[in-house]
């Protein structure tokens, strides 16, 4: 065994990928990184203000603070701030005698609708997980495998040829063979193709994640419903007119009717309501941006498995409307790169294939390393002008 075969054999044994079985389920992401930022916001963030509005309440104690009459005993003071605070209604008199009653029910709802709103914001989390990630994981963990497999194919393949070609005592008869098994598409591993095709024919996926992200814009609409509707009618409103002739206090004929009172939380539910309008406001074109990219393939990476035999669908054209569960595993492939080890060859092997000078005869993985462990990825020139003289 010659040294240069020597030295092809190892280059080509060190350029077949590990084999990983069993460890990738624990490392895929199942999540695009823009998906799971909008979780951990649109989830955490009204959890946090709702922690920030308990603190506010165990901290200082009763959320309002009623200014009750000087002569009023500890108990009716007491009573006064409870009763106004389950009541919390702001009372008018209007010409006639008669009490207007606008309620200041969002202030004590503050922090139950925070937790409502998480809770909202978590279901379309949940249809994720449920209904999408069980059939992704599958079929990740299938092209992945695939997708390193056929890499592999290639590079055992290289492997064989240059073992026949090291033990063929005629050269013709080497690349007769060769060039029949490429006419006859020996080369290529054809069941990674067609299941990606019948991945364009299905819209699982893809309907799973349009409800997903319909659902977060739902969501935040009504959010901004909820704030322009009940929060901003009382964003100002600090004090309150309280009617206390009621229970303990009915029949006091010395008591007025009505007392005033502040909100001591005002502050807090003002920043609670600006800051949850400015965070869901700038997470709308976020949410829109995940959508926008279901409508463009991500033709680098296809570009770069293209040259694996048997994986042409971007030269032969055979992509068309991206909204399909296609386009959404690649959006995974990309986030899930560097669990894809063959791609980083492919990478430096596609780079260097446009750098060689024989770009017309090199296509494919089995072609450039063909040429690199020293065989021509065609039969020679003067092989072939023997082989024509021979039949003239």
């Amino acid at each position: 065994m010659s040294l240069a075969h020597t030295a092809a054999e190892y280059m080509l044994s060190d350029a077949l990928l590990p084999d990983r079985r069993g460890s990738r389920l624990k490392g895929l992401r199942l999540e695009l990184p823009l998906d799971k930022m909008v979780k951990f916001i649109t989830v955490g963030f009204p959890l946090l203000l709702m922690s920030l509005a308990f603190a506010q309440e165990f901290s200082s104690g009763s959320p309002i603070s009623c200014f009750s009459p000087s002569n009023f005993s500890v108990r009716q003071a007491a009573y006064v701030d409870s009763s106004c605070w389950d009541s919390l209604a702001h009372h008018t008199q209007d010409k006639a005698g008669q009490y207007k009653v606008k309620s200041l029910w969002p202030h004590k709802a503050l922090p139950y609708s925070l937790l409502a709103l998480a809770v909202a914001m978590y279901l379309p989390v949940l249809l994720w997980q449920y209904v999408a990630v069980p059939s992704l994981s599958s079929d990740m963990l299938f092209i992945i495998s695939e997708l390193d497999k056929s890499y592999n194919r290639s590079i055992r393949l290289v492997q064989h040829m240059l073992q026949i070609r090291q033990k063929s005592s005629d050269p013709h008869v080497f690349w007769d063979e060769l060039e029949k098994a490429r006419k006859e598409r020996y080369f290529e591993f054809p069941l990674l193709e067609r299941y990606l095709e019948c991945k364009q024919r299905s819209h699982w996926l893809v309907a799973t994640y349009l409800l997903r992200n319909a659902l977060l814009l739902l969501f935040t609409s009504a959010t901004y419903l909820y704030l322009g509707q009940f929060h901003l009618d009382v964003f100002f409103q600090e004090e309150f007119n309280c009617f206390i002739k009621t229970g303990l206090l009915h029949d006091e004929t010395h008591v007025p009717e009505l007392i005033t009172c502040r909100l001591t939380s005002l502050s807090v539910f003002q920043i609670v309501s600006v800051s949850s309008a400015a965070i869901y406001t700038i997470l709308v074109p976020v949410i829109i941006y995940n959508l926008t990219r279901l409508c463009r393939w991500d033709k680098g990476l296809l570009s770069i498995y293209e040259m694996l035999p048997a994986f042409d669908l971007l030269s032969r054209k055979m992509l068309g409307c991206p909204i399909n569960d296609l386009n959404v595993i690649l959006l995974f492939l990309r986030a899930n790169i560097s669990e894809l080890i063959s791609f980083s060859w492919l990478s430096v092997l596609s780079v260097l294939k446009d750098t060689t000078t024989q770009k017309h005869n090199i296509d494919t993985v089995v072609d450039f390393m063909t040429f690199v462990a020293g065989l021509e990825p065609s039969k020679p020139k003067h092989l072939t002008q023997h082989t024509y003289d021979e039949h003239a």
